[in-house]
């Protein structure tokens, strides 16, 4: 309903259910709707892809964008497209490619500074592989043209302002199931939580469970970068407002995150496109606005 356009709700039911060439018709069906649709399934697989982080490394400040899986998950993307690329299931590998790259990295060198899952060092080493991933996207965009870096720097600041229905078609295939992967492994990421040895103890492989659970994590920050950019701090905010009220079970915990990821996007979408209307500001923008004084409060007060 709400947009530089405002369409009523009686007519936006017209338009969903008929195929009426209005002007109002084509802006529901065509603009509004596969936008709302893609905010939704972007929402659900970040907040997802960070309650299964924050469970298996014990710790509610984990985050796929803190932990530089999205800025990996940028450079494959971006490299993909550079390269002449522009395939969105060759992108999306490559992005998945980027996203596991990063999340070896960090976690390669919290382990060398012996540090396991501690956040602070996770965090930091999330913050210096997103620093790099940056640096390599700069490089990568300096002999590109001029309207190609500005096309990239909007997409690197998170954006659904070019979401059509071909971008849902190959963004839920990507997302509906490593999501369902995850609510299957909800009992495991439960028995992670509780430390490996304790995880061992209850009959669950702790180094085979973590990677899958991982890299499937990576693959939905993956997904989501490819569809709308760098969207940041979802996947801290949801988890920690939901966990409580799920119980602390990580099965209803990533199911309530799902639809509280869904609604958390599509509401600062449209705050990003109403508040300077007609002008649009980047998602990620707001998405940072809300995630970084969060991610300061909760700091104060660690679980």
């Amino acid at each position: 309903m709400l947009g530089s356009v405002e369409i009523s709700a009686a007519a936006v039911w017209r338009a969903l259910v008929s195929q009426e060439s209005s002007t109002n018709g084509v802006i529901v069906r065509m603009i509004r709707a596969p936008r709302v649709v893609l905010a939704m399934l972007v929402g659900a697989g970040l907040a997802m892809s960070g309650t299964a982080l924050q469970g298996v490394l014990r710790n509610a400040l984990a985050d796929p964008y803190l932990l530089g899986v999205s800025g990996g998950a940028a450079v494959g993307a971006v490299l993909a497209v550079a390269l002449g690329t522009s395939a969105p299931a060759f992108v999306a590998l490559a992005g998945f490619a980027g996203a596991a790259a990063a999340v070896a990295s960090v976690l390669g060198v919290a382990r060398l500074a012996q540090a396991g899952a501690d956040v602070r060092v996770l965090v930091l080493s999330g913050l210096l592989v997103g620093a790099f991933a940056n640096a390599i996207v700069m490089v990568t965009l300096v002999a590109a043209p001029a309207d190609a870096v500005r096309g990239a720097l909007w997409w690197m600041m998170g954006s659904l302002g070019a979401a059509s229905w071909r971008d849902v078609a190959w963004t839920a295939p990507l997302i509906l199931p490593a999501a369902a992967l995850l609510i299957h492994w909800g009992r495991q990421i439960d028995l992670l939580a509780l430390g490996d040895e304790a995880a061992a103890g209850l009959g669950v492989n702790a180094d085979q469970a973590s990677r899958r659970i991982f890299l499937t994590a990576s693959l939905l920050a993956a997904a989501t970068v490819v569809a709308a950019g760098l969207v940041g701090f979802v996947g801290l905010i949801v988890p920690n407002l939901v966990r409580r009220m799920a119980g602390g079970r990580n099965r209803a915990t990533l199911v309530a995150s799902a639809l509280a990821g869904a609604a958390l996007v599509v509401v600062a979408d449209l705050v990003a496109r109403t508040i300077r209307a007609p002008l649009e500001i980047p998602l990620g923008a707001v998405t940072a606005l809300m995630g970084v004084p969060f991610f300061f409060a909760r700091m104060r007060r660690p679980a």
